[in-house]
């Protein structure tokens, strides 16, 4: 017991120095590419910072516990909306610009629905998993092809004036970014399995279930690292990063974590996550797009509203933790 505590102690101290790396990082990255920060949230931040839960999740399979694997997909993207974005929109309001609410917050929502269809019958199968990867390929390469379009009427000038005001900004040469970026997320997802491992070893001696663990120890173990880079971009008011990392980690979790567990090991799907979990999970996703709502240009998710998803989290991880014996 020892030993975990001094792992999570330290994963946790690792985990708050390379996050500030990281997204430093990152966002260096999106003005030498000329991309938007949500798209490299979502696909540098957010799946990056999702490489633990897809570690986890294989190794969980392949050891025979994939209950593991699915509740760490689950509780993370549950963490993620309520613990991560609610703790986010608390510090500072988030911006969600239309093009998020008519196309990102939209898909998220369809896969989510998707993983609800394959669980429905009480199993994943490899065909199952096969489909999740296929889709994940599918709107990879969308979200490239989308965050590199221009706006529709946007001059040439503008946008160049844009990427030079981001570049100024910046202050890293393209080396030092990308420096940061890798050796941010590597340090990331090394202190991150050292979190986890510590959490799973002392909730273990409690006597949890393996998809209460998924679902608790696991999934904040494994946000843990979307929630350091979630405040560390805040306090750089990059707001559009924070909702992208978001965005992408759910994305990657639904699609590719718990589809590449199913491919390693097919797994049995216990009814209480389809009748309790896959609810809770679909209900703060499409708060998420509610709640982004606004006439205009944009909206935002406001204090109140952060404080209503982190309420939802505190009272659903409590209840699960109140039950697990």
């Amino acid at each position: 017991m020892t030993a975990a505590i001094f792992a999570t102690l330290l994963g946790l101290a690792a985990l708050a120095w390379s996050a500030d790396r990281f997204v430093s990082g990152a966002s260096a990255v999106a003005t030498h590419l000329g991309m938007a920060p949500l798209l490299v949230g979502m696909l540098v931040v957010g799946f990056g910072t999702s490489a633990p839960e897809l570690v986890v999740s294989a190794f969980a399979a392949a050891g025979g516990n994939p209950e593991i694997a699915l509740g760490n997909a689950m509780g993370s993207n549950i963490a993620n909306i309520g613990l991560i974005l609610g703790t986010t929109a608390i510090l500072i309001p988030v911006i969600v610009h239309r093009g998020v609410l008519s196309r990102e917050m939209p898909v998220l929502l369809g896969i989510t629905l998707v993983l609800g269809l394959v669980m429905l019958d009480g199993s994943i199968s490899r065909f199952d998993a096969l489909v999740l990867l296929l889709v994940l390929g599918a709107q990879l390469a969308w979200s490239i092809g989308a965050g590199r379009r221009r706006r529709p009427g946007e001059p040439e000038d503008e946008l160049a004036i844009e990427v030079e005001e981001r570049e100024r900004r910046a202050g890293m040469t393209r080396r030092a970014a990308w420096a940061w970026t890798l050796g941010g997320m590597a340090l990331l997802v090394v202190a991150s399995r050292l979190l986890v491992w510590g959490a799973v070893g002392i909730a273990e001696r409690l006597g949890w279930s393996d998809l209460v663990i998924g679902l608790t120890v696991v999934a904040i173990g494994t946000s843990a690292p979307e929630l350091a880079a979630a405040v560390a971009a805040a306090r750089r008011r990059e707001t559009e990063l924070v909702l992208g990392n978001v965005i992408g980690s759910n994305i990657f979790n639904t699609l590719a974590v718990v589809g590449l567990a199913a491919l390693i090991s097919p797994m049995a799907v216990d009814q209480v996550a389809v009748t309790r979990d896959l609810p809770v999970l679909l209900v703060m996703t499409g708060a998420l797009l509610l709640m982004g709502y606004r006439p205009g240009d944009h909206g935002r998710i406001n204090r109140l509203e952060g404080g209503l998803l982190l309420a939802a989290w505190i009272a659903y991880t409590g209840a699960l933790v109140l039950t697990a014996g």
